[in-house]
């Protein structure tokens, strides 16, 4: 069975793009995938230093998020959008479990061959749009393949009903052909 991974780039309680993992994480359950969801703010780890990590090596949180992306065959980023980018808490996630600390380590073991698929709401017009374009950048750029296919759900204050679903069924479904393009293709990078 295909494992997926699903986490937002938000620490706060009440995030949006929390709320839309839980979602994404649900709709690939339901077709079939075997799902975790996670919350970055167990993973509390310091801002990335390359003399931190040369005396240290990787703090223990980076390496237990790095097993469990290695664990999974793709993941499912809800990103917020920081002043047209994605979140300081996401970027420094992925550069701490980008970096190697096993002896004869591959390159990128946490993200090379993987399968991802990125996501957004926001309060705003645009639904987190600008931050999805420097996330797939960079996901490319540490060989993970990602869906073409993208959820961006605007005016996130509204979206939501009291079930956790979203109550536009264009943005249900702009959610749905994403995780099916993921599930799919996770699916066949795996056989």
């Amino acid at each position: 069975m295909t494992k997926l991974l699903f986490l937002a780039g938000s620490a706060r309680e009440e995030s949006l793009n929390k709320k839309l993992a839980s979602l994404a994480a649900k709709l690939a359950t339901e077709m079939g995938a075997d799902v975790t969801l996670i919350d970055l703010k167990d993973f509390e780890m310091p801002l990335y230093d390359g003399d931190l990590e040369a005396e240290q090596s990787l703090p223990e949180n980076a390496k237990k998020l790095k097993k469990i992306f290695m664990e999974h065959d793709g993941f499912f980023i809800a990103s917020p959008e920081y002043n047209s980018s994605f979140s300081p808490l996401l970027k420094n996630t992925l550069d701490w479990i980008s970096r190697p600390h096993e002896k004869d380590e591959p390159p990128l073991p946490a993200f090379k061959g993987k399968v991802a698929a990125i996501g957004s709401i926001s309060p705003g017009g645009l639904g987190g749009l600008r931050g999805l374009i420097p996330l797939r950048m960079m996901l490319g750029n540490i060989s993970v393949t990602t869906v073409p296919n993208q959820a961006a759900i605007p005016f996130g204050f509204k979206a939501f009903d009291e079930n956790g679903d979203l109550k536009d069924e264009g943005q249900t479904q702009m959610l749905k052909s994403s995780i099916e393009q993921f599930v799919r293709t996770a699916q066949a990078l795996t056989k």
